[in-house]
């Protein structure tokens, strides 16, 4: 079967190279002159499994009145006249309750469980190096209240499988001792010794490599216009996409079976066909700067709950991420959240990096109000769906790939999860709403 992605981001390529290995002829389709260059390029790093609470919990609609102000908030609604952003607001407060929180952890933990293990058997068969490190991640807690409130939510993890240890300061420390510095500030932190880090965006680029090498074909600097449909009710497919090509051309292209790995920009192909996604942007920031003192620079991969920040190290470099701004799908650098990532980080690790030399990047992460993405099939006979993976595409990229092949080779996946189109849907994450095509 021939099958078309739309996106080389992580989850395009993971699941171009399941899709290749199931015998399939795979075209992967992409604006950007090489694989990885958008949300997958400089992402926080961390393969996070069991720190899996959503950012809708039953403490986040106070946090997020109180950020409102705040110009450097870990979490910013800034308000428009765009009432998709009003829709997942809404959907957001509705997924807060605890009910729908612990069902939400279940589904994010366990896809992520299925898919760091397929990302170690993806790493160890394609022989693929991207600065990987497989400390685990210590979260470390700076508030009382914080530290106490991550305890149940930590229990429900334990309770589906994940390895979280409750750590004290000292024992923080003792794990990570470049934290030395900010010990009076530290109350508590959790340790979940087998999750991972490394460079999602050397990964992407290595996995696209090894696709090419086993047939697999790449057409970059290709735009998608459209996605064009034909017939109607149960025999609706999708005939081809229309795109402009390498040379400026518009061309359709065709294949048996579509696949959209296309972020935040998911919804804006799909809203055409009657198919409405609840997917809105998130602009998230990085800052990578190079190593300046190995003994004050961290080796485990770090999160720093008071300021929702990742911190990760990748090779001689420091990467730290985070913060979520929801302010459609602008990607302009606001100094003011650039700035306040990088002295915090000099606040923790005073002379770990060199500021001087900083990379600031942003990118667009696309946010379900659940955090559950959308895998699996859509009403549309020959139409699939890898998309919505929020802030966990890099934990999640490997697994869901190689789950979306399996149901567009009509097996059923391995893990227990609730796929689209599969009858075991997941009520507490947003639906696929009908709209007028």
């Amino acid at each position: 079967m021939k099958v078309c992605v739309l996106g080389a981001g992580i989850t395009g390529v993971a699941a171009a190279w399941f899709l290749n290995k199931s015998g399939h002829e795979v075209t992967v389709l992409e604006r950007q002159a090489a694989a990885g260059m958008e949300t997958s390029f400089a992402n926080g790093g961390q393969i996070s499994v069991s720190h899996a609470e959503p950012w809708a919990n039953p403490h986040a609609p106070l946090k997020v009145l109180k950020w409102l102000a705040r110009e450097d908030a870990p979490l910013l609604f800034r308000l428009r006249a765009d009432w998709r952003q009003w829709a997942w607001a809404l959907r957001f407060l509705r997924e807060c309750t605890p009910a729908r929180t612990r069902h939400n952890i279940a589904q994010l933990v366990n896809l992520g469980l299925y898919s760091r293990a397929t990302l170690q058997a993806l790493r160890a068969e394609a022989g693929l190096q991207y600065d990987q490190l497989t400390r685990g991640i210590l979260h470390f807690y700076t508030s009382e209240r914080e530290w106490q409130a991550a305890q149940a939510p930590a229990q429900v993890m334990r309770d589906l499988g994940c390895e979280l240890d409750m750590k004290t300061a000292d024992e923080c420390v003792a794990i990570e001792p470049a934290l030395a510095h900010a010990r009076a500030q530290i109350v508590g932190g959790s340790m979940t010794p087998s999750d991972e880090s490394g460079d999602a965006h050397k990964f992407t680029r290595g996995l696209a490599a090894r696709c090419i090498g086993r047939g697999v074909r790449f057409r970059l600097g290709v735009t998608i216009a459209a996605l064009e449909a034909t017939g109607a009710g149960a025999t609706r497919t999708i005939a081809g996409v229309r795109v402009r090509n390498e040379r400026g051309e518009v061309e359709v292209v065709q294949a048996d079976a579509y696949l959209i790995c296309m972020g935040s920009w998911s919804p804006l192909l799909t809203r055409p066909l009657g198919i409405d996604l609840m997917i809105y942007p998130a602009k998230g920031y990085s800052v990578t700067m190079p190593v300046a003192d190995e003994v004050r620079a961290h080796t485990v991969s770090l999160t720093d709950d008071e300021y929702k920040l990742v911190f990760s190290r990748l090779g001689d470099r420091l990467r730290i991420a985070g913060t979520a701004e929801l302010n459609g799908y602008g990607t302009d650098l606001n100094a003011v959240r650039c700035n306040a990532i990088l002295t915090r980080a000099q606040a923790l690790f005073p002379g770990a990096g060199d500021p001087a030399r900083a990379e600031f990047w942003t990118g667009l992460r696309p946010a379900t109000p659940s955090n559950v993405p959308y895998i699996g099939k859509t009403r549309i006979a020959n139409l699939y769906l890898n998309t919505g993976h929020g802030t966990l595409g890099w934990t999640h990229g490997s697994g869901s790939g190689k789950a979306v092949a399996d149901i567009i080779a009509g097996r059923q996946p391995e893990l227990d999860f609730a796929f689209c189109g599969t009858g075991r849907e997941n009520r507490s994450a947003p639906p696929i709403r009908s709209v007028a095509a």
